[in-house]
């Protein structure tokens, strides 16, 4: 990392993430193009989580080459003054997997949680409608760097 001085802990870099809503995940798609895209994830277990359709080129992707980055914006503010910007952001690094079975409805549920607030009859009613329409990926988090300029 270039600035040390913004570095930030492992441990902030993970509040970062757990109160993220949405980041980039990014990938070397078949044709070793750079393909990031952006949604919403849940940090479960210490690990992160995505869901896609059953098709596609994100799945495509990751069953292709399994190693990926995703990247998390936290807060930011510009300031014009100083032609400046207060920010926090975290970078993973991680190899992908499907999750299944009893994981992936759980994983499911879990993101009702984070979204909704609670998983209830309606949001379990959902996942039962559908769970089988959706690919659930894991990434196990090999590397969690953060940095933020704060005041």
């Amino acid at each position: 990392m270039r600035r040390q001085d913004r570095e930030i802990t492992r441990e902030e870099a993970i509040g970062i993430l757990e109160k993220g809503e949405y980041g980039v995940l990014s990938m070397s798609t078949p044709a070793n193009e750079g393909y990031g895209i952006p949604l919403n994830y849940i940090l479960y277990n210490n690990e992160l989580y995505f869901h896609c359709a059953t098709a596609g080129l994100k799945v495509e992707t990751l069953r292709n080459n399994n190693k990926a980055s995703f990247c998390v914006v936290g807060k930011t503010k510009v300031l014009p003054d100083d032609f400046g910007t207060l920010y926090e952001s975290v970078i993973v690094a991680g190899t992908t997997s499907e999750v299944e079975g009893s994981a992936k409805l759980e994983v499911l549920k879990q993101f009702m949680v984070k979204y909704y607030g609670e998983c209830n009859r309606e949001g379990m009613e959902y996942i039962d409608k559908l769970h089988e329409k959706v690919i659930v990926i894991k990434m196990v988090m090999e590397s969690v760097t953060g940095k933020a300029r704060r005041q």
